[in-house]
């Protein structure tokens, strides 16, 4: 992959862990409106769709704007106190910098989250360019971001690499007809990622180096 110019990463569950954070803004939700809590295994699996999508299957309908509210007003205190870098990370976007990469975030978590995360865990100097799913009219396993990034990059598919933890981002990267790299250890279950055949599969975000 020696033309490889651009490098666009998903954000939870590849570069960063804020399921604790999730958990707790969730769950918080659910206890304010009188709903029974949920363990931690259940919503992670839900993780991955935008927080909208988070929480809709376990809210009424009629409550789930005031949910939305109560969870993104948690959430910001929440990822302050839980969310944190997997291993690796850091060094891995630096040495990817030094070596002239372009880096850029495509994540379905809405704007004012991802840039909450990326300037307190100190990694907003290290990306280019940063799109969620907010800002387009449809959110990941749709190509758009992927896409979008790209075009303002004017880089061809060919110089491009997508790296994600979940079925849905084999399945944006396969669709953007882009290179798609899967870190296993994030929402989707092995199986879930192997049967929609990313360009490669590892275990450790540190092993993606060798594959450039």
């Amino acid at each position: 992959m020696q033309d490889i110019k651009l490098i666009i990463f998903d954000l939870d569950g590849t570069l960063v862990d804020a399921y604790a954070a999730i958990n707790s803004s969730f769950n918080y939700v659910l206890r304010k409106l009188g709903l029974k809590p949920q363990r931690a295994d259940v919503i992670r699996r839900s993780v991955g769709w935008g927080d909208l999508n988070l929480l809709k299957p376990y809210v009424p309908g009629s409550d789930l704007k005031r949910a939305l509210r109560l969870y993104r007003r948690h959430h910001k205190h929440s990822l302050l106190e839980h969310a944190h870098l997997y291993p690796h990370a850091r060094p891995l976007l630096r040495r990817l910098k030094a070596e002239g990469y372009k880096l850029a975030v495509a994540s379905n978590r809405p704007t004012e989250f991802s840039l909450i995360l990326l300037r307190h865990l100190r990694l907003i100097e290290l990306f280019d360019y940063v799109l969620c799913a907010d800002k387009l009219r449809h959110g990941k396993p749709n190509p758009e971001i992927l896409n979008k990034i790209i075009k303002r990059f004017s880089f061809k598919k060919a110089q491009v690499l997508y790296v994600g933890d979940m079925a849905i981002d084999a399945q944006a990267g396969r669709r953007a007809k882009v290179k798609t790299i899967i870190v296993t250890g994030g929402s989707s279950s092995n199986l879930e990622i192997k049967k929609e055949k990313p360009f490669k599969v590892i275990s450790r975000i540190d092993r993606l180096p060798a594959l450039l």
